[in-house]
């Protein structure tokens, strides 16, 4: 008898073992190159709120005033190709129904343009491409890839520092589940502004270096854990003005508990959260580990087919035909 090895089981062999091959290659080299930080990044976040805003035609602090923060990111494609990071433009306004709706984004209650350039897989600082402000930190507009549940270190702007964020379990935004962490700020110095002295209790100085001062009654995120997307957005920014060397608050510019994402902007992170973990949920788990699974059963089978193999029963031999003497 002599074996023949069957086409359909060499072709089951060599899938499964591509298939088998292909698994750790989607897991360890295309998923960690699939988990980096856009170049092409368009978003608007807006957050609103009330609270205590400087009236500069009042020459006084108004209660009870709707705030409303709008932050607009955008990548800057060309310098983010060139440097190998990702470089976004940040612009950020502070308005009052006063202020808006506002034509030009300089004509709000506060306007400040900002550059952030990070490590594309780790969301590290890298301080180049005309980075503005400098900053530090594990996050600002984002958190890394992959959350944990331990504390952060998030770039507060207003402060010019970093602020410690606890994690404090999970929490639903739109029905979508993330980490939620925490902190607060303790009132610290951040500036001088030159003021009229009558305005810190100096009315016989026509004009003062004013201190200024920044505190956070609250700041709240809650977190996409694969993507580090920020799904939600607390804060309580409380800013004011003392005279030189004084320990007591002499005007409130502005102080609210509450700053907080629109709805609007809760659907929409969670949306882009839902697709972008989907994403890296598919390469990194889902293919790899059906890619191994089939791979396994595929190789099995053929290897079984190989190995019995098909027997054919040979011809016997037989003598030429010949003449009987």
């Amino acid at each position: 008898m002599r074996r023949r090895v069957s086409p359909f089981s060499l072709v089951l062999l060599g899938l499964g073992t591509f298939l088998l091959v292909l698994a750790p290659l989607l897991a360890w080299y295309v998923a960690p190159r699939a988990a980096v930080n856009p170049i092409d990044i368009d978003t608007t976040a807006v957050y609103t709120g009330t609270g205590s805003v400087f009236d500069t035609d009042k020459v006084d602090t108004v209660p009870g005033q709707k705030i409303t923060v709008t932050q607009r990111v955008r990548g800057n494609v060309a310098d983010s190709e060139r440097s190998g990071n990702a470089v976004w433009d940040v612009t950020t306004t502070v308005d009052t129904d006063k202020s808006l709706p506002a034509a030009d984004p300089h004509d709000a209650l506060e306007f400040t343009p900002g550059r952030w350039v990070t490590d594309r897989s780790s969301n590290k600082p890298v301080h180049c491409c005309q980075e503005k402000p400098y900053h530090e930190g594990d996050a600002y507009l984002k958190f890394p890839f992959d959350v944990r549940k331990h504390a952060y270190q998030w770039w507060d702007d207003s402060l010019g520092s970093t602020v410690t964020l606890s994690y404090r379990g999970t929490k639903k935004v739109q029905g979508y589940t993330g980490y939620l962490f925490g902190g607060t700020v303790a009132p610290a110095k951040v500036g001088t502004r030159l003021v009229p002295g009558a305005l810190v209790g100096r009315p016989a100085a026509a004009q003062v270096p004013a201190e200024e001062w920044y505190s956070n009654h609250g700041i709240e995120l809650v977190v996409d854990q694969r993507t580090g997307r920020v799904l939600y957005a607390q804060v309580g920014p409380r800013r004011t003005l003392r005279a030189p060397g004084s320990t007591k608050d002499a005007v409130v510019l502005l102080d609210s508990r509450k700053i907080a994402f629109t709805t609007a902007t809760q659907k929409d992170q969670v949306r882009q959260a839902k697709q972008e973990s989907g994403q890296l949920r598919l390469v990194g788990r889902t293919l790899p580990v059906g890619s191994a699974v089939a791979g396994f059963v595929l190789a099995a089978a053929g290897v079984v087919w190989v190995v019995r193999g098909r027997r054919d029963p040979q011809m016997p031999e037989t003598s030429p035909p010949g003449l009987t003497m």
